[in-house]
Formats: structure tokens, C-alpha cells, sequence
């Protein structure tokens, strides 16, 4: 197992432990995603920083800490938009679509002042770092 695959599952341990709490995030939201993968087809669990929305739907953003290139979650999301997320105690479904343009760029913005780490995500990276919405399904 990877040192990253390690560090994953500590947190996925930590958030189902402790109803959906990570002590890593400093009191931000965390979500689990159960991403099927793109080539594979087998369920994958990933934790991620959310953003939930007066709207209901939770934005993710998929920085991988300023890296050139995007998170195999993505790449697995954009293949297969419908899946299951985690949230605090509860499980439901979603559908994810990305954010673009000027809602993106705002959004992205309003993360950057709140959260310095991903304003830095962004300036180590020549990509345009991806933000998706999640949309509960019924």
C-alpha cells in the first residue's frame, strides 16, 4: 500500500469513527465519494475538502495539492457521474457536473481566501484546477 493509499484510509477510518469529523481538516466539511473507475469498474473511496451550498449541493474541487496533472477521482467522476457519497452519518446518491467559467473562477476565489492552500494548489500548477457539483439524486 502507498504512503498515499495509507493516508486515505486513516481518514476514511477517522471520518466513519467520528460521524463525518477529520481533525486533519481543521473543522471544514469532509465527504467520502464512492467513485466507480473509469477503466477498472471497481468502487473506489476517496475523502475530500466539500463545499456544501445554500442551494443543497456540495462543490468539490479537484486540486491534488497543486499537482500538474488531475486526481484519478476525476477522471473516474467525469466517466461516471452518478455515484454514492458520504456524508456525516448519511449515504445518497449524486450526480456530478463541472463548474465552469465565471462561476467556477468565483467560487474558486471565494475557496482561495478562505482556504490559502488552494489559492497555492492553484499558482503551483499551469492546469486550471476542475471544480464539480454534486446533486443529490432521488
Amino acid at each position: 500500500m502507498s504512503e498515499w493509499d495509507e493516508w486515505n484510509a486513516r481518514i476514511i477510518e477517522e471520518f466513519r469513527a467520528n460521524e463525518g469529523r477529520v481533525a486533519e481538516a481543521d473543522g471544514y466539511p469532509t465527504i467520502l465519494i464512492h467513485h466507480i473507475g473509469a477503466k477498472s469498474g471497481i468502487e473506489r473511496v476517496s475523502p475530500l475538502a466539500s463545499f456544501p451550498q445554500d442551494d443543497g449541493s456540495i462543490l468539490i474541487i479537484a486540486s491534488k495539492a497543486g499537482a500538474p496533472t488531475n486526481p484519478d477521482w476525476y477522471h473516474n467522476v467525469k466517466a461516471n457521474p452518478t455515484f454514492t457519497v458520504e456524508v456525516g452519518t448519511g449515504t445518497f446518491p449524486v450526480h456530478a457536473e463541472e463548474v465552469v467559467g465565471a462561476e467556477r473562477d468565483e467560487f474558486f476565489a471565494r475557496v482561495a481566501a478562505e482556504r490559502p492552500n488552494f489559492g497555492e494548489y492553484q499558482r503551483k500548477t499551469t492546469r486550471t484546477i476542475p471544480v464539480l457539483r454534486l446533486t443529490r439524486v432521488s
